[in-house]
């Protein structure tokens, strides 16, 4: 099991120059843990590459279907209290912004925020940067 990112995510449904590493990545860590904003995060993700004209609705039909192929096999972190409590206190203490630091407490409930060499696969350069500082063995494809 690992905790994946949204900006790990999105590659995996639209192909992009990381997306071998990543598919090798998926079938490496079989059980991929993702945090409950994660499909709003990725289809944000969609829309922008479309309107920056990397992704054409053709291809954004696809990488839906991708995206809902992974979610019927991922394991979701819900919102509670405990989780926003963690990333409320995030921001101050690593710079992070709101979506980075609800990934990150999201990957903090999941290891029972025990997240010594919990593997955590990112391509956020600050939140990859964060999840390190609190022990998390990152995998930052690059």
């Amino acid at each position: 099991m690992a905790f994946w990112d949204t900006s790990a995510v999105l590659p995996l449904c639209f192909h992009q120059p990381a997306t071998g590493a990543l598919s090798r990545l998926m079938r490496k860590h079989r059980r991929m843990v993702v945090w409950w904003g994660t499909p709003v995060e990725v289809r944000s993700g969609m829309s922008r590459l479309v309107r920056e004209g990397a992704m054409a609705e053709e291809g954004r039909r696809r990488a839906l279907t991708r995206l809902g192929a992974l979610r019927r096999s991922w394991a979701e972190v819900l919102p509670t209290e405990r989780l926003r409590g963690i990333a409320e206190e995030l921001p101050d203490r690593h710079g992070l912004r709101a979506a980075e630091a609800f990934q990150l407490a999201a990957a903090v409930v999941w290891c029972r925020e025990r997240p010594v060499k919990q593997p955590f696969i990112c391509f956020d350069r600050r939140l990859a940067d964060a999840a390190e500082r609190l022990g998390f063995a990152v995998v930052a494809v690059s």
